[in-house]
């Protein structure tokens, strides 16, 4: 018996190393064969490609380059080069190396032309920049609207209605016709002669984002009227042009994408991602009557901070978007603290802004910070759900904050107006064009 087990054990090992064996010559041969046609494959592209550069970049503040350029539109690289390629691993997150390379064809330009259109009506959402310690670089987009009309016409004219429209430039230092002129420069085309008409739900100049809704609102008409189209998957060639005349993205990236944006320069383009927005968010803000300069509340700012603020900064700015993708609404209170503009800006500028903070904390606010370059102060609250006037009003915090805000304004003599709202997980839209996009065959949203 002993002899026949150890018989067997021996038989049993050399199966095991026949195996083992087999595998590995297997997979020798399968490396092989993927080697030869990797290489045969990098062959072939070299010879298909011609010496092509791929890496050629864009300057987007250089509209000149752009003139000069024959192409109609342009893709913004990371300038990875090879690290990019189309042989690297794509893992499930790479989001945008999954769609260049699916319009990886187009390389770096995009001739997808439409045909130039008569007129068109783009709607763009008000902005709140910084969320506090977000300095240029976290903003949110605000249900709250401006619809902007620019058609083609024999004489240049911009007229104006409701929130500001006394006080909005008519001539073309204008944002919305300096956006226009920008995405004609994008298109390679010349400029035709335009006339502008805004409808503002935006309050100009009071911390809102009326000077990026302005810039995208132009940008994006004038690519219709011109009948252009530009890329956005790995380039976000709009964000591109609209943050180079803004100087930052904090505004113009919601402004673009909705919801909540965080924006950052990688050293050749501009990046923008969405950050989860909590269900139920309400926004309450006081606007005061009268107008915040961006100048002037830049110009309080000191041009270095200590090493301690910037620890502080970086770690409420960690907090805050950690607490919205958690949904944790009770560290929002901490999250918007800042040291770097908050503080200077309410000693020199807005006296009122940490008490109307404070009272609207106490009275339920989950947070309160300046919107922007201010003088507009932001409350979020919680507990919305579904048509808020068919709600019961107890079980949210919003009219119970608005009051109080009201309160801390008048203790400072402060006139002003409260405005209840949300969130915007929508950016700008073509609302209305002539001739439409909607044929018998497709009809687009609103049939337009």
């Amino acid at each position: 018996m002993a002899s026949s087990s150890s018989s067997s054990s021996s038989d049993n090992t050399k199966l095991v190393v026949t195996a083992v064996g087999a595998a590995l010559a297997g997979a020798s041969i399968s490396l092989a064969i993927s080697q030869f046609l990797f290489g045969k494959r990098r062959r072939s592209d070299h010879d298909h490609n011609h010496g092509y550069d791929s890496s050629t970049f864009y300057n987007p503040s250089s509209t000149r380059s752009l003139m000069r350029e024959s192409r109609t539109s342009y893709i913004f690289e990371d300038g990875k080069g090879e690290a990019a390629g189309s042989n690297s691993i794509v893992f499930p997150h790479n989001h945008e190396e999954k769609m260049r390379r699916l319009v990886a064809a187009r390389a770096a330009i995009e001739e997808d032309n439409s045909l130039p259109r008569q007129s068109v009506t783009v709607r763009v959402p008000a902005t709140s920049a910084n969320m506090g310690p977000g300095y240029d670089t976290i903003g949110m987009a605000v249900d709250l609207w401006s619809e902007v009309t620019v058609e083609r016409s024999d004489t240049f004219e911009i007229t104006a209605e409701g929130d500001g429209a006394d006080k909005m430039p008519t001539d073309e230092s204008n944002y919305m016709v300096v956006g226009v002129k920008a995405a004609f420069q994008a298109a390679n085309k010349p400029m035709p002669t335009l006339k502008y008409h805004v409808v503002s739900r935006i309050p100009f100049a009071r911390g809102l984002g009326s000077s990026s809704a302005g810039i995208v609102a132009g940008i994006i008409a004038g690519l219709i009227l011109a009948g252009h189209r530009l890329p956005c998957w790995g380039s976000e060639a709009l964000l591109q042009i609209a943050a180079g005349i803004e100087g930052h993205p904090d505004n113009v990236a919601p402004a673009i994408y909705g919801g909540i944006q965080v924006g950052i320069h990688n050293g050749t383009r501009w990046m923008t991602e969405r950050v989860p927005c909590p269900a139920g968010l309400q926004l309450v803000m006081f606007i005061p009557d009268f107008i915040g300069k961006t100048s002037d509340a830049r110009g309080v700012l000191q041009p270095t901070i200590t090493r301690t603020d910037a620890a502080f900064n970086i770690g409420r700015a960690s907090w805050l978007v950690l607490a919205l993708c958690l949904g944790n609404l009770d560290n929002l209170k901490w999250a918007v603290q800042d040291k770097m503009h908050q503080p200077q800006r309410a000693k020199a500028l807005y006296k009122y802004l940490y008490p109307m903070v404070q009272a609207a904390e106490d009275a339920g606010a989950t947070c309160a910070y300046l919107s922007g370059a201010g003088p507009t102060v932001m409350a979020i609250t919680g507990g919305a759900s579904g048509d808020i006037f068919a709600q019961r009003t107890k079980e949210r915090s919003d009219l119970a904050v608005a009051k109080a805000m009201m309160r801390a304004a008048a203790d400072f003599g402060m006139r002003g107006k409260l405005v209840v709202t949300s969130v915007s997980n929508e950016g700008a839209r073509v609302v209305k064009v002539e001739p439409p996009f909607s044929s018998g065959d497709i009809t687009y949203r609103d049939n337009i």
